[in-house]
């Protein structure tokens, strides 16, 4: 067996690359979907060309920072579960 057998499918650079250029496919297929699917918005925003896919890319970045900060507010330090070596 060489490396390449060894590995699993999903962890290989060139099938990593391949769902890149996939999914990266759909989600454009979906934004120009808009153009033959008419969209009615509630608002006058969520009308706009492209909306959904802007609104959910900048939904996610805000959840990423916010997970982020979160993390460094909540964390331990390195030695948080060392043992303690005081005599008390």
């Amino acid at each position: 067996m060489n490396e390449r057998d060894k590995t699993h499918w999903l962890t290989r650079a060139s099938t990593i690359k391949k769902l890149w250029w996939g999914f990266s496919i759909v989600l454009a297929l979906t934004v120009l979907a808009q153009i033959v699917v008419y969209v009615k918005g509630y608002f006058i925003v969520d009308g706009w060309f492209g909306f959904g896919a802007l609104y959910g890319f900048i939904c996610c970045l805000l959840m990423v920072l916010f997970a982020k900060a979160l993390g460094v507010l909540l964390k331990r330090p390195n030695n948080y579960y060392a043992e303690k070596d005081d005599d008390a």
